[in-house]
């Protein structure tokens, strides 16, 4: 039985096919998330690399930012509840789930048993999460994706006193004026966002094992600031901006199971 997840975001679109709930079989990913083509160049994707079909699909579940508006799944479910469900597939020791998306973070805890215990999110200002780090690219003239390699070269660590994005951003120039390294500037970026992002997995409860999910858990700078705050080892894998989608084929399965 086969059964696919989507997860429609801020800035992505991501696709998951497991076959009985178990193995992940075909996965995809596009830029471009809720209003864009994305969802559809996702899935268009998918079915061109696995040969898979959606008339094979058992059940399909949306998740995400723009699940509310998209059309084609037998279901919907919040990203919270998926990205529990996606981080847990592929670590099953998973107690807690930092993931930084475009527009929020969301910090969630899991029982011993895999059940969402509890989360905190922040979802009403742009710093600590991925659109902060495209924000400060765009000031440093560098690409997003080219950050954690420059921050790994920084000899220092700038402090960026601002948390708000918009001052944040006016320091930023200051210290560049200053003719400041650019990997010092870009190492104390992250621990900005560290900053921020650790305070919500304070609030939350810091329980381990540990792991990173969205986008942002490509950024080796971020991580390895965010271990430093948390004085925790943050486990990252290889399909991290995959978890909602690998959730939500999980719970697709299951209703399957449920209806079959």
């Amino acid at each position: 039985m086969y059964t696919l997840g989507i997860d429609i975001g801020s800035t992505t679109s991501k696709c998951a096919v497991l076959k009985d709930g178990k193995e992940l079989v075909a996965t995809s990913l596009r830029v471009g998330g809720m209003g864009t083509e994305g969802p559809q160049e996702a899935l268009d994707d998918l079915w061109a690399d696995s040969g898979l079909r959606r008339e094979e699909m058992a059940h399909t579940i949306v998740t995400g930012y723009g699940r509310k508006n998209y059309e084609g799944a037998d279901g919907e479910v919040s990203e919270l509840t998926c990205h529990a469900m996606g981080g847990r597939f592929v670590f099953p020791g998973l107690r807690t789930v930092i993931d930084i998306g475009g527009q929020d973070a969301k910090i969630i805890s899991l029982t011993e048993d895999g059940r969402m215990a509890n989360f905190v999110m922040n979802d009403k200002c742009a710093a600590g999460t991925g659109r902060f780090l495209d924000v400060m690219a765009g000031v440093l003239d560098v690409k997003t994706e080219e950050l954690g390699e420059l921050s790994s070269q920084a000899r220092s660590e700038v402090s960026i006193s601002n948390t708000c994005t918009v001052f944040a951003e006016s320091e930023v120039i200051s210290q560049l004026s200053n003719n400041v390294p650019l990997p010092d500037l870009v190492a104390g970026i992250h621990a900005s966002l560290a900053k921020r992002v650790a305070a919500l997995v304070f609030r939350n409860g810091l329980v381990k094992d540990v792991a990173m999910s969205g986008g942002v858990a490509l950024n080796s700078g971020v991580v390895r600031a965010l271990s430093r705050e948390l004085k925790s080892e943050i486990l990252v894998h290889e399909d991290c901006q995959l978890a909602g989608a690998i959730g939500a084929a999980i719970l697709a399965y299951r209703e399957a199971k449920r209806v079959s």
